[in-house]
């Protein structure tokens, strides 16, 4: 019996995506966010809020509208510089300030009028390896909420992890809890 009503359930919750009603867009063809993170020092997948780092994200994202299994999704180039000062946790987090580059996709599995909630996946580049990551490449793992302030503007709720995904023997990660402000147009 639930092997038919989750589908069912979940079918009558999320609606096929289109541009024009895809709520990363309100009905645009583009996006660009301007994101936040502050830094949390986890080697886990879903990081605890408990052991917050001086360690910063700055990120600008550009997307574009898309679709994932008939969800509504959008596809981002993301430019991310990471900023770190101070020591804490065993950790020089300065040795960690480094450009990134990366390609994403965020797909929103939930939603309503004005708010959603997603989950994001993306594969990127960072421009030097180090004995935190071990690894130029670099996998994201997405999980946040977003609200529209107004037709084209919104803010995000995220939190943002990054590892090499065990493509080198050094397996610990960078993640971040953050504020993202998203224009569409």
């Amino acid at each position: 019996m639930t092997k038919i009503l989750y589908p069912l359930i979940l079918s009558c919750v999320v609606s096929a995506a289109h541009a024009d009603t895809n709520p990363f867009f309100n009905g645009y063809e583009n996006q660009v966010a301007f994101n936040f993170g502050y830094g949390v020092n986890s080697g886990f997948l879903l990081p605890p809020p408990t052991q917050f780092v001086p360690f910063n994200m700055f990120q600008i994202q550009y997307s574009q509208p898309t679709e994932f299994f008939r969800l509504p999704a959008r596809k981002s180039l993301n430019i991310i510089q990471t900023l770190g000062h101070g020591s804490k946790y065993g950790w020089h987090w300065d040795k960690y300030t480094i450009p990134i580059a990366m390609l994403s996709e965020d797909v929103i599995p939930f939603h309503g009028n004005d708010w959603y909630t997603f989950i994001g996946l993306g594969v990127g580049m960072q421009a030097q390896q180090n004995e935190r990551i071990g690894s130029k490449l670099l996998f994201g793992f997405k999980l946040g909420a977003g609200y529209k302030i107004s037709d084209c503007v919104g803010i995000e709720l995220f939190m943002q992890h990054y590892s090499n995904g065990n493509t080198a023997p050094e397996n610990n990660s960078y993640a971040f809890y953050g504020l993202g402000l998203t224009y569409s147009f």
